[in-house]
This record gives structure tokens, sequence and C-alpha cells, in this order.
């Protein structure tokens, strides 16, 4: 026990035994005793209860905003812990106790539920679960099916229980990740520079773009992109894009190398910044893009499309885990910040960086309605839409790349996945790079 503990413990039992006598109320003492511990002034009691959460994940949702405004909220404290996507899983199947909360992929499930090292979410404690948007528990989009090649969402978010290392075929009491935010992604272009309509994968690897093209070089993701294109192209057509045999990894590849060897491609791009560089400079003018690094082109004042595909989307889709180990006012604390991040303040600030929420009501809640109208209904904006720090997205007038919530995710061809033959893809896709 502190001092300063003793103190007020030996004040409050001298009031309770009588022994200050008569001369001081002991109401005024008791109340004095707790505006004392109110004010602050004894900051190791305080520090005791205070509960930081560290919190690993991708730089995608670490926003310092989100962090401040949860723990002006609540009082508990964001630790952001920002690693690299594989990485995220690395730490989750080698350290699961080096984090509190893991905001993952739904794609890397498949490495770190066998492990046993993730806590199935009691979603009776999640107060807006049942309000979570059907594309991930049933693979709908207004009642339609969306593509479900790959990693889909539906396939992983249930576990057969809190401890289990198996995924649930139908709904259950527990899953695996709630969803944080997913977006559809497509092909970055530059517009005053292509100057003509841009509607097929096949463009990437269109000669009329030699050494204006760029590539994702994240292996699990870029071949996903690769793949589109060879589809579109019309030399082979994947029963599914999101776990291809040996012989089809091999084809893909194939077609990769003949384009780089020909002088396709300007670079093969693993940072965010960088894909924006390429682009701001005008070195690229279509390449695999992120719709985050497309709004930060358009901040400086220069032209650039997220360019919708008749062949549809590449989607993809986080959410937050906790780890197994996890128990007491931790849990209770990371439980409390799943569900204020569920509540509506969280999911309109992604919202306005070209994310999507997991629970679009409370997200509506907290938008203004032209924001919500061109964010998510696909109209022409009214007003001059902004990001959440004040910068100028579009004008009045403009429509959102890709129109509608219901028209993007509704277009979802295949989502981020890692196949069965992953060791091959990734040794097959090395060799690209070098080639």
């Amino acid at each position: 026990m502190t001092d300063i503990t003793k103190t007020i413990t030996d004040i409050a039992s001298g009031v309770a035994n009588g022994a200050l006598g008569a001369s001081v109320p002991r109401r005024s003492l008791l109340k004095g005793t707790a505006g004392i511990l109110a004010t602050g002034m004894f900051p190791a009691v305080h520090a005791q209860e205070k509960i930081t959460l560290r919190y690993l994940g991708t730089a995608v949702n670490q926003d310092k905003s989100i962090g401040d405004k949860f723990e002006k909220d609540t009082g508990i404290k964001i630790q952001y812990v920002a690693v690299t996507t594989d990485d995220v899983t690395k730490r989750a199947v080698t350290a699961p106790n080096s984090f509190d909360l893991i905001d993952t992929e739904y794609f890397s499930l498949k490495k770190i539920v066998p492990t046993g090292n993730l806590k199935g979410i009691d979603v009776k404690r999640i107060k807006n679960a049942d309000k979570i948007t059907p594309l991930f528990t049933t693979g709908t989009v207004a009642g339609k099916a969306v593509g479900d090649q790959g990693t889909a969402p539906k396939k992983v978010i249930y576990l057969e229980g809190e401890k289990s290392k198996v995924f649930a075929k139908s709904p259950t009491q527990f899953m695996s990740l709630i969803p944080t935010v997913y977006n559809a992604d497509t092909l970055g272009i530059r517009p005053d520079l292509i100057k003509r309509p841009i509607n097929s994968w096949a463009e990437l690897l269109n000669p009329e773009f030699k050494g204006k093209a760029a590539i994702l070089n994240i292996p699990s993701i870029g071949i996903m992109d690769a793949a589109m294109v060879v589809e579109a192209m019309g030399l082979y057509k994947y029963p599914d894009k999101g776990n291809m045999t040996k012989a089809e990894i091999d084809l893909t590849i194939k077609t990769l190398i003949e384009a780089k060897k020909a002088g396709q491609f300007r670079a093969l791009w693993k940072d965010f910044n960088e894909s924006v560089n390429l682009m701001a400079s005008g070195e690229v003018v279509i390449q695999s893009m992120w719709s985050p690094a497309v709004t930060a082109v358009r901040t400086k004042g220069i032209a650039c499309n997220f360019q919708p595909l008749k062949e549809g989307y590449r989607a993809w889709a986080a959410g937050f885990g906790l780890p197994a180990t996890l128990s007491g006012r931790k849990l209770d604390g990371a439980y409390e910040f799943i569900n204020w991040f569920l509540d509506g303040w969280a999911g309109a600030y992604l919202n306005r960086q070209g994310y999507y929420s997991a629970v679009l009501d409370t997200a509506k809640s907290k938008m203004e309605a032209y924001e919500w109208a061109y964010w998510m209904e696909g109209k022409a904006a009214t007003q001059d839409i902004k990001s959440p720090n004040g910068d100028v997205l579009a004008k009045v007038g403009q429509i959102r790349d890709g129109g509608s919530y219901e028209a993007r995710m509704g277009g979802i061809a295949c989502w981020n996945a890692v196949m069965d033959e992953n060791n091959y893809m990734v040794q097959k896709w090395n060799e690209f790079v070098a080639a």
C-alpha cells in the first residue's frame, strides 16, 4: 500500500470510528477525500486503473484520431503496433502474447486459427453484431450473392467454439474476427494521360502502356490481379483464382514474365506512398491501386480514377481478433473497443477515406446526408466532399468511382487469399520479380 493510499484509508477509518471527533462533519470529510482523489493528485492510484491495449495491425486503421477519440470517450488508451501484413500473421502465430487486439485480413485466418492463438469472439457481447453487413455473414449484397473465389469472409468468420481451431460451416455464437473495414480494389488510371475509356483488366498488359504500367509486389495479392488480367485476356478461366494449382500458377507467372521482359512495367510497387508517387508523377498511367492511394493523388490536384472494370473487383476485408490468452480487465477493454468501433464514429471516419464500414447504419448516423449520398449511394456531390483532415476529395457534381456501395461491393469477382500452394506461388512470384 502506498503512503498516499494509507493516509486516505486512515482518514476514512477515523471518520467511521468517530475518532476525529464531532468538530469535523463526517460527510464533509468523505466528500473532501473523494474530491482529492477525483483531482488526480494521486497518479500512482490512477495508473493502476488505466488500461492500455496493444493494437497490432497494419497502418490502415491505425489512425491517431481514432485512438485519441476512443481514449477521450472511454479512458482506455490504444498503443498502436504497426507492422506489415505478413508480419501481423507471423506475430499472431509465433508471439500471441505480444498484443491485446489484432487487426488482420480474413485471408490470414487459415494460417492463424489452426494454431489456437485466437479466442472466438462472443457475439453476445457485441452490441451491433446483428447489424454487421451480410457481405460477411452470408456473402450477399442487397440480397444477391457476390463472387466468393479466394478467402471470402463468410467461409472463415465463424468458429465452432471460443477455443476452436476449426472454422464453422454455419453461423455460431463465436466469430473469428469482427469486421472493421473492407473494399473492392481495381486498377488506378490517369485519365488525363490515357484519354480513352478503360473498362478491362486486360489493359494492364496492353502494349500501348509499355513502360508506364505497374503491378503490386505483394505475392498473394499481386497474383490475384495478374489472374484477373489473364482471364480478361481470354488466356484461361480459373476455377478459383484464390487457390490455384501449380500449373495455373506457372501459366500466370509466365504471362507476367513475358510482359516484364517486353518492358511493360515501370515498377513493381510494395509501398502505398510509392504507388501514389508513381501515379502523381505521371511515370505510371495504369497500375494495381488501392482506393486511398487514388484519393491521395487527387488531393494533390491530379486527375486519378479508381476504374470500374467489366470483369469485377478483387475484394479484401480486415477485422479485429482477440488473442486466446487475453483475460480480465484487458479482455473487457478489448470488447469495449470493438463495440465502440462499431458504434458509428470510427465507421463514418473511415467511410470518408473511401473504405467501407462493417455496420452501415451506425456510420450513416454520424455522417451528413450529402456525404452518405456521395460515398454510399453513388450520387453526385451536392457539396464539396472532404476527407477527415479537411482535404477536398471531390467537387460539387462529381460521382464516386465505382458508383454506389451496391454496385461496387456487388461486383466482387474474388477475394484476397492464401493458396494451398502458397509456398510454390511465392517461389514463382520471386522468379517474376527477378526476371
